[in-house]
C-alpha cells in the first residue's frame, strides 16, 4: 500500500501557504443581462473533497457558496438571452466577425490575469492536482486561441463569391439562437470553453450552468464576461440541475443544447422540450473504451500506457481506458508489469507535487467503486494488486481487477474512477464482438506490433468507434482532431474547426448574374453596407 494514502488527514499547518483557501468565496451574485444581481435567497456551501483537522475535528475543507437560484430567476436568465439574440436581430448575432474575435480575445486577456485564482480553486473544489489544474487552465486559453484562428481561416475561405450556372452566391455561416451550456465536473473549464467559446464567437447567446462540482472557479470570470460582451449575450444559472433545467428547456426558448455528461440525463433533457425537431444537440456522453493488448505487444510501453490512460486524474475521464482485454498467453506478466506500475504512483493531496491520486469530488463515488469491486469478487475476480480498493474519507486506491468477464458489472458499466477491469481473451475475435455490442462508441486503444493484425484490428474497428489510437492510450488532444463518438457515446463533433461549424449553420446570399445585380452588390461590399455580405480578410 502506499504509504502516502495512510498518511494523516492535514491541519492548516500541513498545507503550504500558496495552497491555502485564506477566506472562503462567498458567490451571493450571478450574471445577468450584463449585470452581477444580487441573489437573496438561498445559498449552497460548496465542499472540497479535501479532509482537513481543526481543532480536533475532521471536516471536508469549505471552499464558498454560490446562489441556489429559483426556476423564475433562471427563465428570467433565459429570457434575457433570447431578448440579446432577437431572432437574430440583435447587436451580437448581427456584429461582424471581426468585432466579435476582438471581444473575445478581451475576454481572453482578463482571463489570464485571474489564473492563479481560477487553478486554486479548480484544485480545492474538484480534488485535481495543482499541476493538472495548470494544465487544464492552460489548455483552455489555448483552445480560445486555435478557435479563434479557426474562425479567421473559415471567415477567409467565406469572404469570396462564387458564380456557378449564372448565380452568384456567398455561403456564410450564421449562429443558431440561444444555447444552453452545460460542462462536466472533471474538467470543468476546459470542457465547458470547448462548446461555450465556439457557441459565443459564432454569433450565439447563452445560459450557461456550471457543472456539480466546479462552480467557483467561474466567480474570477464573471467580471470579464459582463465587460467583454454585451449585456445579455452570456448569463449564468446556479443550483440544483434537476430544478431549474427542465423548466428551461420545456420554455422551447432553448435552441441548442450542449451538454457533457451521461446520455440518460441528455435523453431526458431533450425529451422536454417541446420542439425537439428544432433543438440542435452537442453532446458529450458515456464511454468504456477498451484497449486491446496483443499476444506481441511491447508489455512495458503497454502497462505504462494503460496505468496513464486509465488512472490520470483517478481516472475521471471520458477519454479515459475503461476495460483491458489482454490475451491470456502474456496476462500474468501484464498484471505484474500493471501492479507494479501502480505501487509507484503517488497517492495524496492536490498540493503535493507529482501526486497522481488525490480525493474524489464525488461524496458517495468511494461506495459505489467498492460496490464495483465486490460485485467482481463475488463472481470470480480477484484484486491484484496491493491495497487495491481500499478506501479512506475521500481516497480510493487503485484497484487492478482480473479476470472480469460477462456477468460483472465491471463488464459493462463505467466506472469513471480508479478501478481497472482486466479481460482475458484468447481469441481476437471476443474483444471485437465487445465492442460491437458496445452501447457506447468513443475511442479504442490498440498495443502489438503484427502490422497485418493491428491493420485487421483497425478495420474492424473504424465502424464502431470514432479514435483508434495505436500503441497510446485513448485521448482528445490535439484539439484540431475531431472528438466524437458513435452510439450512446457522443453526437456532433468537436474540434476547434468542427465546434463552429456545429454552433452554425451555412447561409447562402445569391443573386441572378445580371449587370445590375453585380452593380448592387459591389456597392454593399465596398461601402462596407453589410456585416454578412464582405470580402474583408480578417488577419
Amino acid at each position: 500500500m502506499n504509504d502516502a494514502f495512510d498518511s494523516p488527514i492535514p491541519g492548516d499547518s500541513d498545507i503550504p501557504e500558496e495552497f491555502r483557501i485564506i477566506k472562503p468565496v462567498c458567490q451571493d451574485y450571478y450574471l445577468v443581462d450584463g449585470c452581477l444581481r444580487q441573489w437573496d435567497g438561498p445559498m449552497m456551501d460548496v465542499l472540497s473533497p479535501v479532509w482537513v483537522k481543526r481543532a480536533g475535528q475532521e471536516q471536508r475543507q469549505h471552499v464558498g457558496a454560490c446562489p441556489l437560484l429559483s426556476e423564475q430567476a433562471a427563465l428570467e436568465a433565459l429570457s434575457v438571452a433570447v431578448g440579446a439574440y432577437a431572432n437574430g436581430r440583435g447587436p451580437w448575432p448581427t456584429m461582424s466577425v471581426g468585432e466579435r474575435i476582438q471581444c473575445v480575445q478581451r475576454f481572453t486577456r482578463a482571463m489570464l490575469e485571474k489564473r492563479e485564482e481560477i487553478v486554486r480553486l479548480l484544485s480545492w473544489e474538484i480534488g485535481k492536482s495543482w499541476r493538472e489544474a495548470e494544465r487544464e487552465f492552460d489548455r483552455a486559453t489555448a483552445y480560445i486561441r486555435e478557435t479563434i484562428e479557426a474562425l479567421k481561416e473559415l471567415d477567409r475561405v467565406s469572404s469570396r463569391f462564387v458564380i456557378q450556372q449564372g448565380i452568384i452566391g456567398q455561403i456564410r455561416r450564421a449562429p443558431l439562437g440561444v444555447v444552453l451550456c452545460m460542462g462536466p465536473y472533471n474538467f470543468p473549464l476546459y470542457e465547458t470553453f470547448t462548446t461555450l467559446i465556439p457557441a459565443l464567437i459564432m454569433g450565439n447567446t447563452l445560459v450557461m450552468k456550471p457543472p456539480r462540482f466546479g462552480i467557483l472557479l467561474f466567480q474570477p470570470l464573471l467580471e470579464a464576461f459582463r465587460d467583454s460582451f454585451p449585456a445579455g449575450v452570456i448569463n449564468t444559472v446556479y443550483g440544483e440541475g434537476e430544478a431549474i433545467i427542465p423548466p428551461l428547456m420545456e420554455s422551447g426558448m432553448v435552441d441548442v443544447l450542449a451538454f457533457i455528461g451521461t446520455n440518460r440525463v441528455a435523453d431526458a433533457l431533450r425529451r422536454t422540450h417541446p420542439r425537439p425537431h428544432r433543438l440542435r444537440c452537442v453532446l458529450g456522453l458515456d464511454a468504456k473504451n477498451p484497449a486491446i493488448v496483443l499476444p506481441d505487444a511491447d508489455l512495458d510501453l503497454a502497462a505504462a500506457e494503460c496505468i496513464r490512460g486509465s488512472l490520470t486524474y483517478n481516472g475521471q475521464r471520458c477519454t479515459a481506458l475503461k476495460i483491458l482485454f489482454v490475451h491470456r498467453s502474456i496476462a500474468d506478466a501484464f498484471l505484474e508489469k500493471m501492479a507494479g506500475g501502480i505501487a509507484r504512483l503517488k497517492c495524496g493531496m492536490p498540493w503535493e507535487e507529482g501526486v497522481t491520486i488525490t480525493p474524489l469530488p464525488e461524496p458517495e463515488k468511494p461506495d459505489y467503486l467498492t460496490g464495483l469491486v465486490e460485485d467482481a469478487r463475488t463472481r470470480g475476480a480477484e484484486v491484484i494488486n496491493a491495497g487495491g480498493g481500499t478506501c479512506g474519507a475521500s481516497f480510493f486506491y487503485p484497484a487492478l481487477i482480473y479476470p472480469v468477464g460477462p456477468g460483472m458489472r465491471l463488464y459493462g458499466e463505467e466506472q469513471f474512477g480508479p478501478v481497472i477491469p482486466v479481460v482475458p481473451y484468447d481469441s481476437i475475435r471476443e474483444p471485437i464482438e465487445y465492442v460491437v455490442s458496445s452501447n457506447y462508441g468513443q475511442q479504442a486503444s490498440i498495443f502489438g506490433r503484427d502490422g497485418d493484425l493491428l491493420a485487421q484490428l483497425v478495420d474492424s474497428l473504424v465502424n464502431q468507434v470514432c479514435r483508434i489510437n495505436i500503441n497510446s492510450q485513448c485521448q482528445r488532444s490535439p484539439d484540431t482532431f475531431p472528438f466524437n463518438g458513435r452510439k450512446d457515446s457522443a453526437e456532433g463533433t468537436q474540434s476547434v474547426s468542427d465546434a463552429l461549424r456545429i454552433f452554425s449553420i451555412r447561409i447562402v446570399v445569391s443573386a441572378r448574374d445580371t449587370d445590375d445585380n453585380r452593380e448592387i452588390i459591389t456597392n454593399i461590399v465596398k461601402e462596407r453596407k453589410s456585416h454578412f455580405l464582405s470580402t474583408d480578410f480578417i488577419l
